[in-house]
């Protein structure tokens, strides 16, 4: 990853630097020791039991590992001519709707969407479970998208109907059991304008 030379300014405009460039880089790399022209570090003694000095040196930084064959000069990234670049705020154009404050795959990423995306996916898997199947073509018969969509549509309602009663199932359960004399019972004989004894409700209209 680049390492963030300059802030953002006014207009949005963001320098950024080579990891392998600058007075302390924080990994090594072939490409930049072979475009610039950098020679291999001098011998130099350290001191095992200084921290510092042990990560300062060029031997404990990670090594990128360019393909091979490498790319030409030519075709190479900007970064890789000069040690930064600047990048402005149309710069990505299309894709500047994929930019993202946190880091792919870094810790503080890990922690937003991890969380997120594993009750996505716990999601997923329950609608495309045993019930309802929503991966199996048998159960979305109809042809066309707009059949097809409709159809999509009703089985994830469904689905979610079945989330909210296992979940009401779970965290509301039923104290008393209900018996026969909490419903409300049909009489048997004709209807004489009385309502049933026990229960509020008017009777029917005649």
């Amino acid at each position: 990853m680049l390492r963030l030379k300059q802030s953002p300014n006014a207009g949005g405009t963001v320098r950024f630097q080579c990891p392998a460039a600058g007075t302390s880089p924080s990994l090594t790399c072939p490409r930049f020791d072979r475009l610039h022209q950098r020679g291999p570090n001098r011998p130099t003694a350290v001191d095992l039991t200084n921290t510092r000095q042990r990560a300062a040196h060029p031997a404990a930084k990670p090594r990128v590992l360019p393909p091979q064959p490498d790319l030409k000069a030519g075709e190479l990234p900007k970064i890789c001519h000069q040690h930064t670049i600047t990048v402005r705020k149309d710069d990505l154009g299309h894709l500047d709707k994929f930019r993202q404050d946190l880091a792919y795959l870094s810790p503080a990423w890990i922690g937003t969407y991890k969380s997120v995306r594993a009750n996505t996916e716990g999601l997923n898997g329950r609608i495309k479970g045993h019930d309802l199947d929503l991966g199996d073509p048998k159960n979305r018969l109809a042809h066309g998208r707009v059949a097809q969509t409709i159809l999509v549509a009703l089985l994830v309602t469904v689905a979610n109907d079945h989330f909210l009663d296992q979940w009401r199932h779970v965290h509301e359960p039923q104290d008393e059991p209900v018996t026969l004399a909490d419903t409300p019972q049909t009489p048997a004989g004709p209807f004489d304008g009385t309502p049933p004894a026990g229960q509020g409700r008017p009777p029917p209209a005649p």
